[in-house]
């Protein structure tokens, strides 16, 4: 009995990590720097624009999707880097999607994974990915950083995810990631309330970049990012769903975004 879909997810991961088999390596491609893009986005705001088909609290978001053709709607709209889910059995992503996106567009390529082996961090390498996601509600303090380490010594960026305070002081108590992301997504029960990026950005330390994730649909969810802190947001539901990605962004993203509502 699971009590809540992460535990579900990550039973399902240690399954899979049961009958891994490592891919062959990519043809090599020019690694990128996620946290350079981000520290020096096209925006106001920088923006992870993300390649998602699905997910197990949206369900199916659209029934076909060309990861290439995805991937090159945002480099035109001005995304700074590109996530690819690679969850294959929640989220109907794929290694072979991260692949196509990286040799399609010139932008860093994030895996966004549930990372919890160090055989996925060989993995991310081996097919082109420029960072990985690691989880804090997924792993240990400890076994977090030893991740972050294996990633850093392959060249690989890592964002560093949090939801709750207690998170980010665990991990923060271990070592400083130069990328840290607070998930406005419960994992446990995948309610979304942009206000967890406002009570955990105290907690992000200056000079760490500061992604927010999650939640963000209107241009309104950009402005109160930007004035709680946040240097930038992944994006994904919003976009896929949109039918035009590039109208999108600039929505979003584009002009000065107008005050919409008081900040609480």
């Amino acid at each position: 009995m699971f009590h809540n879909i992460l535990d579900r997810i990550l039973e399902t991961k240690k399954e899979e990590l049961a009958n891994f088999q490592m891919p062959e390596r990519q043809e090599k491609q020019k690694r990128l720097s996620l946290r350079e893009a981000l520290v020096h986005p096209h925006h106001k705001l920088g923006l992870i624009a993300e390649v998602k088909q699905a997910s197990p609290s949206k369900g199916l978001m659209c029934e076909t999707m060309d990861p290439r053709e995805v991937a090159k709607s945002y480099e035109r709209a001005g995304a700074d880097a590109v996530s690819v889910l690679t969850d294959r059995t929640y989220f109907r992503g794929s290694m072979e999607n991260l692949i196509k996106v990286k040799k399609t567009v010139h932008l860093p390529v994030l895996r966004k994974d549930f990372i919890i082996d160090e055989r996925q961090v060989e993995e991310a390498d081996r097919i082109g990915a420029d960072a990985i996601l690691l989880i804090a509600a997924a792993l240990e303090p400890m076994q977090l950083h030893e991740l972050y380490l294996s990633a850093r010594e392959k060249g690989l960026e890592s964002l560093v995810e949090v939801h709750r305070k207690e998170e980010a002081e665990a991990v923060l108590n271990v070592f400083t990631p130069e990328i840290m992301g607070v998930n406005n997504r419960n994992l446990k029960t995948f309610e979304t309330n942009l206000e967890v990026t406002a009570r955990l950005a105290d907690v992000i330390p200056e000079g760490v970049v500061f992604v927010s994730e999650s939640g963000v649909s209107a241009p309104k969810d950009v402005f109160y990012l930007k004035h709680r802190g946040a240097d930038a947001a992944l994006v994904g539901e919003a976009l896929i769903r949109s039918g035009s990605t590039e109208k999108k962004v600039a929505e979003l993203f584009g002009a000065e975004v107008k005050r919409h509502a008081p900040l609480t």
